[in-house]
């Protein structure tokens, strides 16, 4: 059992727990994932490591209540319990030799993903800017801690509403052409940001490193459901990725997938919430 330590609210749409998880915490590298289960009747469900602590023993996780598990996830209390917590999986991050400029690009709960990228990269005194976007100010997260681990924070809303109008590819071209040569850019968050994202980092010729967040079930190759398209091959999230060259991958068939079990999923959400308040669940 992985007790919770620490919980809270990001938002009115997304939560941080803080797990103890002293082997996973030990080996976890940025860009790595968990997959957890609540309990027996739970399913199995991806989630990037937002931060770790070797030293503690502990393992970050911020996630957006989106469907069933995540709601059901967000409802625990410090002192309870996950069934199941295994990690680290996927590969951890490569970013190449010789980078001294990185641009890293998170987009709404992309910058939960984005935060460790940055950190790792500030940690090996690579000149970090961050750019954030979000849909409107009140879903602003971690504004504090990507602060302090880039040398240059920028933070989009596409209503304006923080005071600065737009989106994370505005911003990024904006410091292109304001003259900065970034070596790498990282980009995390929707596919459709991502796909855009790297069509204008691929007309500057800046390598680009997307994260892939397919549908995952079992998170060893054995499956098959997080297969992606990369550069005409088929690769697996799950053990090739989840980094990728933005500019090999065939977002508009990720997207097509992404799409496929929403029925399921909000046929699932809704019969949690339908049962929600009732004595014993079986009224």
């Amino acid at each position: 059992m992985y007790k919770v330590l620490e919980r809270r609210d990001l938002n009115e749409n997304v939560a941080m727990l803080v797990i103890d998880a002293p082997f996973i915490a030990k080996k976890a590298q940025p860009g790595q994932f968990i997959i957890f289960r609540i309990d027996e009747q739970g399913e199995r469900v991806p989630l990037t490591i937002a931060d770790y602590d070797a030293e503690a023993g502990t393992v970050t996780i911020i996630f957006q209540k989106v469907g069933k598990s995540t709601v059901k996830l967000a409802e625990l209390k410090v002192g309870e319990s996950l069934l199941d917590f295994v990690g680290p999986l996927g590969k951890a991050s490569h970013f190449g030799e010789d980078i001294k400029k990185a641009a890293v690009i998170g987009g709404g709960l992309g910058t939960a993903i984005a935060y460790p990228q940055a950190k790792k990269l500030h940690s090996l005194g690579v000149e970090v800017t961050a750019i954030s976007g979000f849909r409107n100010k009140e879903l602003i997260i971690l504004e504090k801690e990507v602060g302090e681990v880039s040398d240059k924070l920028i933070i989009t809303t596409d209503d304006g509403s923080n005071g600065n109008k737009g989106f994370v590819t505005t911003a990024l071209e904006a410091e292109i052409n304001a003259g900065e040569k970034f070596d790498l850019v990282i980009a995390i968050g929707p596919l459709i940001m991502m796909k855009f994202v790297s069509q204008l980092t691929k007309k500057y010729s800046i390598k680009t490193l997307v994260s892939m967040n397919p549908i995952m079930i079992d998170g060893t190759g054995m499956c098959g459901g997080c297969r992606v398209t990369v550069g005409g091959k088929t690769k697996f999230a799950c053990i090739d990725g989840p980094d990728f060259d933005g500019h090999e991958i065939d977002f508009d068939e990720a997207m097509r997938r992404q799409n496929v079990y929403k029925a399921e999923e909000n046929k699932s959400f809704e019969d949690h919430k339908c049962k929600v308040g009732l004595d014993g669940g079986n009224k």
